[in-house]
């Protein structure tokens, strides 16, 4: 790896950091827990991912070395804390920060186990782990119903699609500061999208049935 995609990295990876933390706090707040549960809560869907990858990777957590990786999970929090009183539409706003940070994760994910040598298709396993690691750790400990196995949700296949799409263009030499970007856009979209039309892939069993109305869950404000 170079010096200027090791920054690179460390960037997206910040960045993921901070969108993931707010919807951790966003999560605390209407819970209803205090401001020490949602900096920890923030800090657990934050870094979650990336401590997984990290040690799969038999490497030490970047959260563990880098003390920047702990500043996203406290802003996050102090700005949930001053402004959650005055936002509508809670879970579309969850959505869409947890959205963006699986954007960011499935590619950082993904360049960082390419960068330790694993082949594309054990780089891509990996990028949906980070993805989905910190949200299943979020969930869980938040006594909510993982958006990993929520039946009316697509969330692991973003995480794939943009995982792929990264291995495909690192190993074609395509990969660059505008293509990730352009992962990155498609990934959020494909979420958000799949999240407001109500898209899903068929239960595990053909011939079973949702219950309730697919298309009749409010998903407004809380």
């Amino acid at each position: 790896m170079t010096f200027a995609f090791d920054i690179a990295l460390v960037w997206l990876d910040l960045a993921g950091v901070f969108f993931f933390a707010v919807s951790g706090s966003l999560l605390a707040a209407r819970k209803r827990f205090d401001i020490l549960g949602s900096l920890l809560l923030a800090s657990l869907v934050a870094l979650g991912g990336g401590v997984i990858r990290d040690i799969i990777l038999n490497t030490v957590p970047a959260a563990f070395t880098n003390p920047a990786y702990l500043v996203p999970p406290l802003l996050a929090t102090v700005l949930v804390y001053f402004l959650f009183s005055s936002v509508q539409r809670f879970t579309s706003l969850l959505v869409l920060f947890d959205a963006g940070g699986l954007a960011l994760f499935c590619i950082t994910g993904t360049l960082k186990a390419l960068s330790f040598g694993m082949n594309p298709y054990a780089a891509v396993l990996l990028g949906v782990a980070t993805a989905v690691g910190g949200g299943l750790l979020r969930d869980i400990t938040a006594n909510e119903v993982p958006q990993l196995f929520n039946a009316r949700e697509l969330y692991a296949l973003p995480a794939f699609s943009g995982a792929a799409l990264t291995s495909l263009l690192w190993v074609s030499g395509l990969f660059n500061t505008g293509t990730a970007v352009l992962v990155a856009a498609v990934v959020f979209a494909f979420r958000v999208v799949a999240w407001r039309r109500y898209w899903y892939v068929p239960l595990a069993v053909r011939g079973w049935h949702r219950n309730g109305s697919d298309g009749g869950e409010s998903r407004g404000g809380d």
